[in-house]
Order: C-alpha cells, then sequence, then structure tokens
C-alpha cells in the first residue's frame, strides 16, 4: 500500500519549491489520513468543488425517489414559457453540462433576472445530450428542481449528508430568491471537503451507513462527456473532471480539489488560493501518489 506521509511530504515539498499558494492538503490511503496546513483550517468557499456535492444530493434524491435522472426540469419548475428545445432538458443533463442550452453564468457574475432559473430555461437548447457548456447555471438549475420537490435544499441534506460526515451546518451561498447557488459557494475546512471525499472514495459509504448509492458516485465519473476541449477538460462526468491520470476530481477556482485515485485507495484534498497555476497543484498530487 502505499505511504500517505510520503505521498503528503513529496507534495509539501513541491508545493513549496514552486511558491504555490496552498492552504492545506490532505492525503488518505487506505484508513490513515495526515494533513499539513499553510493557514488555519477555516471555512472557506470551494467554488466548483461544491458541484460535486450537489450531485451527491441529487443522488440522495434519485435513492429516496424525488427526482429521477430523466425527470424534466419544467416538470418541477413551471416558470412559464420555455426556449425551444428546453422542455427536453433533464436532471442529467443539468448535471452533466449537456443541456445544450447557452447560458455561460457563475456565481461571481450578476444576475441576469430575478429568477435565474426562468433565465436558463427561457434560452432554446442546441440539443440536450449533444453540446457541452460549462456553467454554474447548469448546477443551480438542478438545485432548484430539488427545491421544488424537498424544500430547502440546504435543510434537507444537513441529516441526509453533512450530519453523517460530521459538518455542522455549513454555510452555502444563496441567490437573491434565497436558493442555494449549488454550482458554488459552498464553504468548508479542509478537513471536512476531505470527508466529501472519503465518502466519494468509498462508494457513498460513511463507515457502515449508506448515504447514495454507489453506483451513482460511479457514474459521477463513468458517465463522461467529450468536451472537445484540451486535458484536463476533456472529459466531464456529474459534478467531476477526468484526470491527472487514472483518478478523476471535483475542481474549484483557485485550487479546490479533491483528487479521488481509486487504483491507490486514495484522496488527496487541497484548498489553496493560488491564482496563476492552480492546476499544478492537483498535478503535483497525482505524481506523489502514483510515486508513493
Amino acid at each position: 500500500m502505499p505511504d500517505p506521509r510520503r505521498a503528503l511530504d513529496a507534495m509539501v515539498a513541491a508545493i513549496d519549491d514552486e511558491g504555490l499558494e496552498a492552504h492545506g492538503v490532505h492525503v488518505l490511503i487506505g484508513d490513515e489520513g495526515v494533513e499539513h496546513r499553510w493557514a488555519p483550517d477555516e471555512p472557506a468557499d470551494v467554488y466548483s468543488a461544491s458541484k460535486g456535492v450537489s450531485v451527491v444530493a441529487a443522488g440522495i434524491a434519485v435513492d429516496e425517489g424525488v427526482l429521477t435522472p430523466d425527470t424534466r426540469a419544467v416538470d418541477v419548475l413551471p416558470l412559464g414559457d420555455v426556449g425551444a428545445g428546453a422542455e427536453a432538458v433533464t436532471l442529467r443533463h443539468l448535471l452533466t453540462m449537456t443541456s445544450g442550452i447557452d447560458f455561460e453564468w457563475f456565481a461571481g457574475d450578476p444576475i441576469p433576472d430575478v429568477d435565474l432559473a426562468a433565465a436558463v430555461l427561457r434560452t432554446p437548447s442546441r440539443g440536450p445530450g449533444r453540446v457541452f457548456q460549462y456553467s454554474d447555471a447548469s448546477t443551480y438549475v438542478a438545485m432548484r428542481m430539488l427545491a421544488a420537490r424537498v424544500g430547502d435544499v440546504h435543510d434537507w441534506l444537513r441529516p441526509r449528508l453533512f450530519e453523517p460526515l460530521g459538518i455542522l451546518d455549513p454555510t452555502w451561498r444563496r441567490c437573491p430568491l434565497g436558493h442555494m447557488l449549488g454550482g458554488s459557494g459552498l464553504e468548508l475546512r479542509t478537513s471536512e471537503l476531505a470527508r466529501i471525499g472519503r465518502l466519494l472514495r468509498d462508494g457513498g459509504r460513511v463507515g457502515d451507513r449508506r448515504v447514495v448509492d454507489a453506483t451513482w458516485v460511479a457514474a459521477m465519473h463513468d458517465d463522461c462527456f467529450d468536451t472537445g476541449a484540451p486535458s484536463p477538460w476533456s472529459r466531464y462526468g456529474r459534478g467531476c473532471w477526468s484526470g491527472p491520470g487514472s483518478g478523476w476530481r471535483l475542481d474549484g477556482l483557485y485550487g479546490q480539489y479533491v483528487l479521488v485515485v481509486p487504483a491507490r485507495d486514495a484522496v488527496v484534498t487541497i484548498t489553496a488560493h493560488e491564482e496563476e497555476r492552480d492546476h499544478r497543484l492537483v498535478e503535483i498530487a497525482a505524481e506523489a501518489i502514483e510515486a508513493a
């Protein structure tokens, strides 16, 4: 079995040598976890790593029969007129960024309408399942679908996901209407994000408790779309990207990563604020896990 301490030491040395602005790194291999910190372990926005947590939320909803992957957005969000083709957009399309709706919006952008979900669905689709476009708006609409069935998604998730992981009432940024942003804005400590990573590595289990179905977790990284972009953005699943190496990752702005490497029974969690070379952080992690 690879040595987590050896992997961590290699990561820390490389990050320091290259002058990258990391806050914390947590390495889990098997049942042994080790961590190094450059800054206190305080809650911070994990940006697009939030998408992976939203996908887990959707998986729990599917397990409970609240939604299915093929539930259409218009069937649970009666928001008025929709764009041509948008009536066929499903939960699966939104989670995989393949709605075909040309609506590139991210959490730092102004909201272009009183109701962001209505603005998205009024936009025509170029063909659900055929065109990839990465956008926080897609995950937001998916979480609006869940909210339409369960009420406040954050409150619904608390006993189903956060409490089993020992994450106490985390902050998740909201839109002006009071809905979770979904695609960004979840604030977690490195140690808390690492628990999400372990849940994913362990196929949706926390100890003896099943949180989300293993087939849903597998589909997050197996059900991938070829985006047409170069690596590391060439394949996107449900809330996660393929690579580097044999792993797959949750990937947030400025270097928020959960890298799952099944072949090494490993998870590396990184939080950071690296504005120029953030992807180098996860490359270093993959290299260290492979060499450990």
